[in-house]
């Protein structure tokens, strides 16, 4: 099966702080750094060098974002999908804390260029049974999921950032979500803090998708009509949390789309975005699945 990623290219600033800036208050950053970035493109090099035949649609912008479409390239991403348009390629402000935490502040640019039209000439690529991930960093998201519905393509939402767009798409398309504690209790606002609770809450509003509950350090349920699982995180020195998520549903839909199991699947996501927590940067952390495979070999001789 083959994977269309209609998602969003950003160049992402890392700011490392001692602590997250407060409001009203001004600190001094000890470094600056600059990666390629974007859930979108996170995801998208991360199914690729998990083995899985990826097509990335978006926009960068003209003068300043084709190293992004270089990074794809060199992933094994195909990049014929992705327009150049005028003004900048979308970008993040990233502040990162000793501990590897992050937060982030995002701005559209290019991302923000996407239309339904150019959605439609896309998808007549793509048949029943492919993927498609989308994220919440472009625009037309809810018209891209009707026109992949419409195809029979199968959908995996990761509906980051959380805001009050999510509701207004067509939300019974999806067949796979994937989203942290944080993103569960703002799309269920009656689930309560237990994570098999938020979980419950969530087979409730969504029965007929399957569900992947991330919970950081501690791993990840898995949970559809027919099974429920949980997928224990990896222990590894945490250098870098960003991208760490999009590392995960990159293997993961990476690895469905190869065919394996829901149990491997999940199992090689967990190994792929502790390997990428260890090291800095989003995309550039990403593993390949040949470092998965010998991560995973590894770690269950010890």
């Amino acid at each position: 099966m083959k994977i269309l990623n209609f998602g969003s290219l950003n160049i992402d600033y890392t700011y490392d702080v001692e602590h997250f800036v407060q409001g009203g208050e001004t600190i001094s950053s000890l470094r600056l750094q600059s990666f390629a970035g974007g859930k979108g493109l996170n995801q998208s090099v991360a199914a690729g060098r998990s083995g899985a035949s990826v097509w990335h649609a978006g926009a960068v912008g003209a003068s300043d974002g084709e190293f992004l479409v270089d990074l794809l390239k060199s992933s094994g991403v195909h990049t014929e999908y992705i327009a150049r348009v005028p003004g900048p390629s979308g970008h993040a402000i990233i502040q990162r804390d000793p501990e590897g935490q992050n937060c982030i502040v995002l701005y559209g640019g290019a991302n923000q260029t996407i239309r339904a039209e150019q959605a439609e000439e896309v998808m007549k690529n793509f048949t029943s049974g492919d993927w498609l991930i989308l994220q919440n960093e472009i625009s037309a998201v809810g018209e891209i999921m009707e026109r992949a519905h419409a195809r029979g393509l199968k959908i995996a939402l990761n509906p980051s950032p959380m805001n009050d767009k999510i509701r207004s798409y067509p939300l019974t398309y999806v067949d796979l979500l994937i989203l942290n504690e944080v993103e569960a209790a703002a799309i269920c606002p009656q689930a309560k803090d237990d994570s098999e609770q938020l979980l419950q809450n969530l087979r409730k509003d969504f029965p007929s998708c399957s569900i992947v509950l991330t919970l950081g350090k501690q791993g990840a349920w898995y949970s559809s009509k027919e099974k429920q699982f949980f997928q224990k995180a990896f222990s590894v020195d945490t250098v870098d949390t960003t991208g760490a998520g999009d590392t995960f549903t990159g293997f993961l839909i990476g690895a469905l789309a190869r065919g394996v199991t829901e149990e491997q699947a999940m199992q090689e996501a967990a190994a792929a975005s502790a390997i990428a927590v260890s090291r800095e940067g989003a995309a550039v952390s990403i593993p390949t699945y040949l470092e998965v495979k010998h991560f995973l070999q590894q770690d269950f001789k010890c």
